[in-house]
């Protein structure tokens, strides 16, 4: 089977698709754009993209690419504990202190805001496609002093020394990553939690008339269905147009939920269903 996952190679990503997907083909991709259009046009069998993190909230390129882009499947979720580290490379071990910038991720350099605050105020903070691929170019560059923030996968992987551990805002760091499918299907997986969830993406009546999302929620309000997440993305058409993400504590094939599908849909929304799927939790990195 071909894995397909936001790379490069010791990702936070690629640790969650070596920790579940076994002796399987692993496939790099430097964009979830990349990654998604890939099992799109069925270049590999599984796609693995992280959706949201517990600090910094859902990832939006994932969630809009989704909505707007593909017609893909959630078919499983990995939960994994995000320990960000501060790494450079050995010629600068002993200078690290006076780093020029530091590179990383978007959601890995908001993670660790303060600390990059107290410890780097002034020094450049540059954004990078992952934080594997900051360590990368750590790597690759022995003549600048400057220092990436990722995970000791991709330190060990790269060459790169750690020079201050655990440099994350907040203890309860972990990311959400699902896996995708092009095809409707039940992945098996060593799961941990036989509750299914389902993710829906709903668009409200056009008409914008007055409590239409009270409608929605109503829907699954009386229906006692448990949301756990809704979260609004702007439609791409004008301010004020959005649509909305919903986790639904349910599977999609019961009797509620397919009633609560209905009824939205008899209120003039269109709902797409992205996948009922299990949740597995996978242990910190060694």
């Amino acid at each position: 089977m071909r894995i397909g996952y936001l790379g490069p190679e010791a990702s936070f990503t690629h640790y969650a698709v070596k920790s579940v997907f076994i002796n399987e083909e692993y496939i790099a991709f430097p964009t979830i754009p990349d990654c998604l259009e890939a099992l799109a046009e069925k270049k590999v069998d599984r796609a693995v993209v992280p959706l949201e993190n517990a600090l910094e909230g859902s990832v939006p390129i994932t969630v809009d690419y989704l909505f707007h882009d593909v017609d893909l499947h959630i078919t499983a979720e990995l939960i994994s504990p995000i320990e960000q580290h501060l790494m450079v490379h050995p010629d600068h071990e002993h200078e690290w202190q006076d780093v020029s910038r530091i590179m990383s991720h978007s959601h890995a350099l908001a993670q660790c805001h303060k600390y990059l605050y107290y410890r780097f105020r002034g020094v450049t903070l540059e954004p990078s496609t992952s934080t594997s691929a900051a360590a990368q170019y750590v790597s690759a560059h022995p003549e600048e002093n400057i220092a990436a923030i990722g995970n000791a996968l991709a330190a060990d992987t790269y060459g790169l020394t750690v020079v201050e551990e655990n440099i994350h805002d907040f203890h309860f760091n972990h990311t959400r990553f699902v896996v995708l499918t092009s095809e409707l299907e039940t992945e098996l997986l060593p799961f941990e939690h036989d509750a299914e969830k389902t993710t829906l993406m709903v668009t409200l009546p056009s008409d914008d008339r007055p409590g239409a999302l009270h409608q929605v929620l109503s829907a699954f309000s009386w229906r006692q269905l448990s949301l756990s997440k809704i979260e609004s993305r702007p439609l791409k058409t004008g301010l004020g147009n959005y649509f909305f993400i919903i986790d639904v504590e349910r599977p999609v094939d019961g009797i509620l939920m397919q009633g609560a599908i209905e009824e939205l849909e008899a209120l003039g929304c269109t709902v797409k269903v992205l996948g009922s799927y299990k949740k597995h939790m996978l242990l910190p990195q060694k």
